[in-house]
């Protein structure tokens, strides 16, 4: 089975921010990762481990998280 290649440095700097993004918008609104994950539906830690930048989210699960928290994916991804 082949061996997927790393991402370049700036990509994972970039997924961090975005997850910096995520966290504060999630604050801001009020809501724990175990309310947003129960929503999208996603278990806890996944949606832990995009916030923390150590995970690529899907596009389907950056909208759902944009959705619950009520900010425009923009917001999360700029």
């Amino acid at each position: 089975m082949p061996r997927s290649v790393p991402p370049p440095d700036w990509v994972i700097a970039r997924r961090r921010a975005t997850g910096d993004r995520i966290r504060a918008a999630r604050k801001a609104a009020g809501f724990t990762q175990e309310e947003v994950a129960l929503r999208i539906p996603m278990d806890r830690a996944t949606y832990n481990r995009i916030e923390m930048g150590h995970a690529a989210p899907l596009l389907d699960s950056l909208i759902l998280i944009a959705n619950v928290i009520g900010v425009p994916l923009s917001e999360l991804v700029e």
